[in-house]
């Protein structure tokens, strides 16, 4: 009888070593899985998407400012893309225009309610005429605040017997603001001005 009682002690505590064991590899399981996903969690909040040319890259939140002058020369190329690409349809051309003013403030407005008031959209709807924009290159100035950028391009406008090509010289600043879906660098282009937009060539 004792040692039937000894066999049961000694089961009884194996038991409990096992469960003990059973429950320190649970914790530690745990622990390690919590970690694990905390450092996931860290890791992609340290994660920035940049997008240029249409595609997205990813970079870590401490090297984004390597990539500023990427994003704003796209952001801007992009604004002028939107503002000046003229097709001879209203629906076109306010379809445009909207997408343009998400990315700048009201001096992009204004610019845009003094060529509409000139009748520039409509010269453009009653010849059938098109005009396309070709980018040259966006110079940055990040030393000040806020940024500064002048942006020199070329606008062509194409008409049924003609081509002219005229030069277009704008110049703003930039200032970061929250992505959304209609401006996902999250820049917002200031204190916008035409400096030179005038006829460079005709062809026929």
């Amino acid at each position: 009888m004792f040692q039937q009682f000894k066999n049961i002690d000694s089961a009884f505590q194996l038991t409990r070593v096992l469960s003990i064991i059973a429950l320190a590899g649970s914790i530690i399981l745990n622990v390690s899985l919590a970690y694990i996903d905390y450092k996931e969690d860290k890791d992609r909040e340290n994660r920035v998407y940049v997008i240029a040319n249409g595609k997205l890259f990813e970079a870590f939140a401490e090297d984004r400012g390597r990539y500023w002058p990427i994003e704003i020369k796209d952001h801007v190329e992009s604004f002028h893309h939107d503002f000046f690409t003229i097709e001879p349809d209203w629906d076109d051309i306010v379809k445009g225009i909207n997408k343009a003013l998400y990315l700048a403030d009201n001096s992009a407005a204004n610019e845009y309610s003094n060529l509409k008031e000139s009748g520039y959209y409509n010269s453009f709807v009653s010849a059938n005429a098109r005009q396309v924009v070709e980018h040259d290159k966006v110079e940055i100035n990040m030393d000040v605040s806020p940024w500064h950028f002048k942006y020199t391009g070329r606008l062509v406008i194409k008409r049924s017997t003609t081509e002219v090509a005229r030069s277009l010289i704008t110049e703003g600043t930039l200032k970061i603001v929250k992505p959304t879906d209609n401006n996902p660098h999250g820049l917002k282009i200031g204190n916008w001005r035409i400096l030179e937009n005038k006829d460079v060539s005709l062809s026929k």
